[in-house]
């Protein structure tokens, strides 16, 4: 078999953080999904410094089906495992899922989008027709916080935070240039695509979560906004070493 044969079509690249009441019903429910809908594909369970039985867990699925992949990274950082995972995808495109969502109807208006013009599709849970049934707090933080980057980065979205799917050929030289980690990447990953002049796309979605988020949003705080004045000072400054 060629290289290109056995390469898959789409990587779904999902980090995991102490996920064990959720990821095997999470993984088989997506797996059976992406067979429904014909794709080939492979499954990157990103896992960043869980304390349960994630770990665990992770091995167990990739055991069972050699397109299930994993990896651990030593301490829990949600940036630094979405890019180690997006760096070690094979397919052509890729798509970023959240194991509390896995919402296999974003896969497919995404594909589509992203085989078309767009080369980045961002799934918004701000934007006209989304659906966000978290709690309100979490709600009004999304909305600050994407209001925060509009406002000191210059964003032209509504979100940038959650469901993505991209070609992996035109976004991992935008990968390559971020500085920060945790939550922040995915922020900087789009704005710096979009400051780049990557064909971007937002699409609504519904969000339901499965569980609690595994951080408390008050914990999470000053740990984005000291992230953000590091890409702040990078990207206005060309200031910043890059974390890895």
């Amino acid at each position: 078999m060629s290289e290109s044969s056995a390469r898959p079509e789409v990587s779904v690249v999902i980090p995991v953080y102490n996920e064990e009441a959720i990821l095997r019903d999470s993984v088989h429910g997506l797996v059976r999904g992406l067979d429904a809908a014909g794709l080939s594909f492979e499954l990157w369970l990103a896992e960043n410094g869980s304390r349960d039985r994630t770990r665990e867990i992770a091995a167990e699925l990739a055991a069972l089906d050699p397109r299930v992949k994993w990896f651990s990274c030593p301490s829990p950082n949600y940036g630094a495992a979405l890019r180690m995972a997006i760096e070690q995808a094979a397919g052509e495109f890729v798509l970023c899922e959240e194991i509390d969502l896995c919402d296999l109807d974003f896969h497919r208006r995404a594909g589509a989008a992203a085989r078309g013009a767009a080369d980045l599709v961002v799934g918004s849970k701000a934007m006209p027709g989304a659906h966000d049934r978290r709690p309100l707090g979490r709600r009004a933080a999304t909305r600050a916080y994407n209001g925060l980057l509009r406002v000191t980065l210059g964003y032209r979205g509504t979100d940038t935070h959650g469901l993505k799917a991209f070609r992996r050929a035109v976004l991992l030289p935008v990968v390559a240039r971020c500085i920060v980690g945790h939550d922040v990447f995915a922020s900087e990953l789009v704005i710096r695509a979009q400051r780049d002049g990557v064909p971007v796309t937002e699409i609504p979605v519904e969000l339901e979560e499965k569980r609690a988020p595994s951080i408390h949003l008050a914990r999470r705080v000053p740990r984005v906004l000291k992230n953000l004045a590091r890409l702040m000072a990078a990207i206005h400054l060309g200031r910043g070493a890059k974390e890895r």
